[in-house]
């Protein structure tokens, strides 16, 4: 938890993360989609319990020589986030002539040593390796995770600026501008890494994943005060604005196109002209499959079922007429008649299935099946003349149940 409040103008470092953010994250989307399509398209995909055994081989092969990504990406994240301080031995916090003589004092600023030399480029290493692997492991047949990885490829990054800005203030501090409120020109260090750390996490997982409020409110929670929502703010809307410049669809959204998910996204538009008419299946001259309400046998229910992949069926009046009664799905068509063949000792394929409240009399052939109660007696309908504007706009807020 942080309580040191940060300058107006460490705006333009967050901003530049938040740019730097939108990058990572696109060039993570294409590589990951493109290894994706490969592993749908080749023979690659037929072996996934391969593909993890290779990746997970080649992961503790290079990752182990490197100490910040033989740790466990949780820990990285904590030890990047967390200030330096009387406790911290780590070679991020080896600066020269740094001596806390008490805990409850400020940090001092003072030069890097050549253990945050050191940190720096096995940061760097660890960036560029957790950035590779993460493309290669997201989408394989294990939970490999997204958000995590995201936050430490991010973390670092903010760290490695946060590094700068410190020794640039360190290097200038007794003839620095006047924007920095003379605040910087005291013994006090009046950079903290750790927070540029919180803004690359924020950003680097913005850019990969384009949220914005739910992005600050999880980052929120992590530093524990509202003094730092405004460098979240600036950096996560950085990051989209960039992420959307160079593609408009986030990870999820291209892992959804990729697979062909029935999902209508509402930030998409649709430029339609044309009428519900055109693209209805069947077209105006073929066969529509509809059940009637009280003269369909059961098989010709099963025909029905089996020479289609609808989930569910418009109950009509007549084959003639073909006015709309309801609409029935085929789960409670599947339910109904197992249910009826477990009641029944014999469920001959004469029955009727009725689906009105009037049964209508049979004579000496089996007794039908009542049907009524499984019926939607008031569908949301649409006529053929209907815009597609409208259409798909009735199916984002429906949620596309009917396909």
């Amino acid at each position: 938890e942080y309580n040191k409040p940060w300058l107006f103008f460490e705006l333009i470092p967050f901003l530049f993360l938040g740019i730097v953010g939108g990058l990572i994250g696109s060039l993570f989307i294409r590589a990951n989609i493109y290894w994706c399509k490969f592993r749908k398209t080749s023979k690659l995909g037929q072996y996934p319990v391969i593909e993890v055994i290779v990746v997970a081989c080649v992961t503790a092969l290079f990752a182990f020589p490197n100490k910040y990504t033989r740790m466990n990406a949780s820990e990285l994240i904590y030890l990047l986030f967390t200030q330096c301080g009387v406790t911290n031995e780590h070679d991020i916090c080896d600066y020269v002539d740094r001596n806390f003589t008490n805990a409850n004092h400020a940090v001092p600023i003072a030069e890097a040593g050549y253990g945050v030399y050191t940190a720096l480029w096995q940061l760097s290493l660890a960036l560029v390796f957790k950035m590779i692997i993460t493309i290669f492991t997201f989408g394989m047949k294990v939970p490999a995770g997204l958000f995590i990885p995201s936050l430490a490829m991010g973390a670092i990054v903010g760290r490695i600026v946060g590094i700068g800005m410190e020794q640039f203030v360190f290097s200038y501090h007794e003839s620095l501008p006047w924007f920095f409120e003379g605040k910087c020109s005291q013994d006090e260090s009046c950079i903290t890494p750790g927070l540029y750390a919180m803004v690359g996490a924020a950003a680097v997982l913005g850019g990969v994943t384009r949220m914005t409020v739910s992005l600050i409110v999880i980052m929120f929670e992590l530093t524990g005060g509202v003094r730092y929502i405004v460098p979240l703010m600036a950096a996560s809307m950085a990051s989209k604005w960039v992420g959307d410049a160079l593609g408009r669809m986030g990870i999820y959204d291209a892992h959804i196109d990729l697979n062909g998910y029935p999902f209508l996204d509402v930030k998409d538009e649709f430029g339609h002209t044309t009428l519900a008419a055109d693209v209805m299946q069947p077209q105006r001259n073929e066969p529509l499959a509809v059940i009637t309400q009280d003269s369909t046998t059961v098989a010709e229910l099963q025909q029905i079922m089996k020479s289609t992949d609808h989930n569910g069926f418009p109950v009509v009046v007549s084959r003639e007429s073909q006015y709309l009664v309801g609409f029935v799905l085929r789960r409670d068509l599947l339910l109904a008649t197992d249910n009826a063949r477990a009641r029944l000792e014999s469920l001959p394929g004469s029955s009727l299935c009725v689906f009105t409240q009037h049964v209508p009399v049979v004579g000496s052939g089996p007794p039908p099946i009542k049907l009524r109660k499984i019926v939607d007696l008031a569908p949301i309908t649409i006529t053929d003349q209907t815009p597609m504007e409208t259409v798909v706009d009735m199916f984002r807020k429906l949620g596309l149940r009917q396909t």
